[in-house]
């Protein structure tokens, strides 16, 4: 199957809050309906280089929908600074999407 994403980005915001910063990875997947949502989450196989790698589902939800090519932004956040993480793999069934070398860090 090929998956069609776009506008992918990594931020570690270490803007002060009581979880001492949020990591974002963030991009917009493009699916054949409305009803189904794509879900990042951490992969279970990370990288031993402190690279993060992140599982890129496609949930299909019940129910009738138009045929309808829509774009669906996805958002994946972790507790806590990941300023060591020097890039992040994004993986849909088994095959890397994307890798994203350069993360913002906001302060």
């Amino acid at each position: 199957m090929i998956i069609e994403t776009k506008n992918w980005s990594a931020q570690n915001d270490l803007m002060p809050s009581p979880d001492g910063g949020i990591f974002r990875v963030r991009g917009t997947v493009v699916v054949a309906h409305p009803g189904i949502v794509p879900v990042l989450t951490l992969s279970k196989m990370q990288d031993k280089s402190f690279a993060l790698n992140v599982d890129l589902r496609l949930e299909e939800q019940g129910g009738a929908f138009i045929q309808v090519v829509t774009e669906k932004e996805v958002l994946l956040e972790l507790k806590g600074d990941h300023s060591n993480v020097p890039w992040v793999t994004v993986i849909h069934d088994g095959q890397t999407l994307v890798r994203i070398d350069e993360i913002m860090t906001t302060y």
